[in-house]
């Protein structure tokens, strides 16, 4: 998983990841308190790149305020955890 961009963002950024071979995936991000704001990805996915767009919004739709947010992959049995900071 690569840094997410750009970062400090506001109103989006782009967050991309690469896949060695077809894995269920979970892309997810939690605020600075650790509870789940957004499930961005949650399903079985093909080896290459991906890329995801985040614009700040959590799972009811309702935009986020500024501050710190972390998003964190599981593929397989890889997990990876990335800080971003919205403005």
């Amino acid at each position: 998983m690569y840094q997410s961009y750009p970062n400090p963002f506001n109103p989006v950024t782009t967050i991309s990841f690469s896949l060695t071979a077809r894995e269920k995936v979970q892309l997810e991000v939690f605020n600075s308190l650790g509870q789940k704001v957004k499930t961005l990805i949650s399903r079985e996915m093909p080896a290459g790149k991906h890329t995801v767009i985040w614009d700040a919004r959590n799972d009811a739709g309702n935009p986020l305020g500024s501050g710190v947010y972390f998003y964190q992959i599981s593929a397989g049995g890889f997990v990876q955890t990335r800080k971003m900071i919205l403005l």
